[in-house]
């Protein structure tokens, strides 16, 4: 049975809710809960963007039981490797071990602000090797020196551990990083439902690893309402990876999508009250061979709705998958 999670997405929420948000969650029966780690939204419409991992602390304090994962944080340029495992141990320690360290290539809408160059895909993942393995041998606990064609450490320790290394899952959409993520990674995270993603992933070196997949939904129960909240705040989405990860701000995905009509979000983002529509969305992951699918509602303002909805009709008929 595929887990069912729900994602507490930054981009579109005051960090005060977020926290309410996943305690309702966690109230509401979902498996683990996911966090969006960004600087900008997409578009100015969603309107927030808080740090991602002070939300987290209040998040682990405020719940109990849920499993907690950033979907995902980049750690090349914005945050240096170093400081990415000193605050992924932490979230592990202040959680209990319920904490997974999800890590990324980023989007330049992210990365510029820091004034660094936004380098090709090639170099970004030769960047993001080496923060990887910088991250994994700062979480044994060590000293550690590192001298690599992107990054150095020098003689860096962190003190603060959780009882077991932090699971660390990487997000991967191509061949190149579906390797990267079976060599370095505890988890695959990719968001297209593709069989042939999971059995690369598998057939080199993730057999036996989860992997986590991401759907967005627009809850209401006036499906047009649903449909017009889902165009004005996830019109970005149609563009596809190539594109998100190089548009550098929130007025560039606006001219991106200007032409994106409220069918062409609806073709990809279940909008209503239909339970079975949001369970055949789902079941595309779980045939895929996804072990984890977490859920974003889209809108801020009906997130009580949706988890109440979620609880009641949603999460019992996603169980049998």
């Amino acid at each position: 049975m595929a887990q069912i999670g729900y994602t507490l997405m930054c981009e579109q929420t005051t960090p005060k809710q977020l926290v309410g948000d996943a305690v309702g969650a966690e109230r509401a029966g979902f498996d683990y809960a996911v966090i969006s780690d960004h600087y900008f939204p997409w578009l100015d419409e969603m309107g927030h963007s808080p740090y991602a991992w002070s939300v987290l602390g209040a998040v682990a304090n405020a719940t109990e039981r849920l499993p907690l994962m950033t979907y995902v944080t980049c750690p090349i340029i914005r945050y240096h490797p170093a400081v990415v495992a000193q605050k992924a141990a932490t979230m592990g320690a202040l959680s209990d071990g319920r904490f997974t360290l999800g890590l990324g290539a980023g989007e330049n809408l992210n990365e510029h602000v820091v004034g660094q160059n936004w380098p090709p895909v090639n170099i970004r993942h030769e960047m993001f090797a080496e923060a990887v393995e910088i991250i994994q041998a700062l979480f044994t606990g060590d000293y550690i020196s590192y001298r690599g064609d992107h990054y150095t450490v020098d003689s860096a320790k962190l003190w603060d551990l959780p009882d077991e290394p932090v699971p660390i899952g990487i997000a991967a959409g191509g061949p190149q990083s579906i390797d990267l993520a079976a060599e370095y990674g505890d988890a695959l995270i990719t968001t297209e439902p593709a069989g042939r993603l999971v059995e690369r992933f598998k057939a080199s070196g993730g057999e036996g690893k989860p992997v986590y997949g991401q759907i967005a939904i627009s809850y209401d129960t006036d499906a047009e309402a649903a449909k017009e909240r889902a165009h004005r705040l996830w019109r970005w989405f149609p563009a596809g990876w190539k594109v998100l990860s190089e548009l550098p701000g929130p007025v560039n995905f606006a001219a991106y999508s200007k032409f994106v009509r409220p069918e062409d979000v609806a073709q990809q983002v279940p909008c209503g009250a239909d339970v079975e529509a949001v369970v055949e969305a789902v079941r595309k992951f779980t045939e895929a061979g996804f072990t984890h699918v977490a859920l974003v509602q889209i809108g801020a303002d009906h997130q009580q709705e949706f988890l109440g909805w979620a609880e009641k009709e949603l999460l019992p008929a996603l169980r049998g998958l």
